[in-house]
């Protein structure tokens, strides 16, 4: 249990970092053309969202999740105030990285709101749930409190109800994956027949519909951008065709371009939970600037939640 637990995040982080180079790039035929098929870690030259970045950086999704596991290690459950604090100090400092409006809606928001619960960003993007694979630090054994905590975090920054519906659909077959011993195809097929997710169920049937065609083809009529509707549809694309080859799943959302950070941040939380460690490529953790760190903020966080043996 606890290695799929670290392949989770550390898989996460992996699905950010690939992206970082080519992200926000919406043309998939100039990604093929200035760098053949991606394999490896890229310097983010092609836009200048992600110019003070270098090789091995995260995008500004990374750089919250990082923050996130950060405090989760520290205090071995999440605190959205204590959170609050770091996500603050990270963007108010001179962050090197790209502020999106999300996180400047959020900031902005915090200076005129006496009370945040009824003050917030109700931003839709994929982003807001991408950054939660730290969480099952804490409440990989606990799925009532890995959806509590899921939502909290994500309603911070993004409190929409078809973003949050997602945070508890992820949440749910991440924990599944952990526990159930079922593959994500399987577990995504059972959730589409549910009736708890009654935003996005067209997102998940469309993204199961579509996992016989080409991915860059795929991904461009279900969605590239930030927006959960099609973005949703286009990761559960990515998980379903590539299941069992995490490498693979995370090279070809780099070469469909667009919002590949969100996209990849969750399907290597997912693929990560499912295939283990051994299944990442390893000069792609490696070459990760906090790849060191990670490890040991994952090592030193003192939960039952992640320390239970659980087959």
């Amino acid at each position: 249990m606890t290695d799929k637990i670290r392949a989770a995040i550390l898989g996460s982080f992996v699905g950010d970092s690939m992206a970082l180079g080519t992200h926000w790039v919406y043309d998939q035929d100039l990604i093929l053309k200035e760098h053949g098929r991606v394999e490896g870690l890229l310097r983010p030259t092609m836009v200048e969202y992600h110019s003070k970045k270098a090789l091995g950086d995260f995008t500004h999704y990374g750089d919250q999740a990082y923050e996130l596991l950060l405090d989760v290690s520290t205090h071995g459950e999440f605190n959205l105030d204590s959170y609050a604090s770091r996500f603050r100090a990270l963007f108010k400092g001179n962050y090197n990285g790209y502020v999106d409006k999300a996180t400047q809606r959020t900031l902005d928001l915090i200076t005129v709101c006496t009370d945040f619960n009824e003050c917030k960003s109700n931003s839709t993007d994929l982003g807001g749930v991408s950054r939660m694979a730290p969480l099952l630090l804490s409440y990989a054994n606990d799925i009532s409190s890995l959806k509590e905590s899921v939502d909290s975090f994500v309603a911070y920054t993004h409190d929409d109800v078809k973003v949050k519906e997602t945070a508890d659909f992820f949440a749910t077959l991440t924990y599944k994956i952990l526990h159930d011993g079922l593959s994500p195809s399987d577990i995504i097929k059972k959730l589409k027949d549910t009736d708890k997710y009654p935003h996005i169920n067209q997102d998940i049937i469309d993204g199961l519909d579509s996992v016989s065609e080409d991915s860059p083809l795929a991904i461009k009529r279900l969605g590239m951008s930030c927006d959960v509707s099609g973005a949703l549809a286009s990761t559960i694309h990515l998980i379903v065709k590539y299941e069992n080859d995490f490498n693979k799943a995370i090279i070809e959302n780099v070469m469909a371009g667009g919002d590949s950070a969100a996209r990849g941040m969750l399907v290597g939380m997912v693929l990560g939970s499912y295939l283990g460690l051994d299944s990442i490529n390893k000069r792609w953790l490696s070459g990760m600037k906090r790849y060191e760190d990670i490890l040991g903020f994952i090592s030193q966080t003192k939960h039952s939640h992640y320390y239970d043996d659980v087959a």
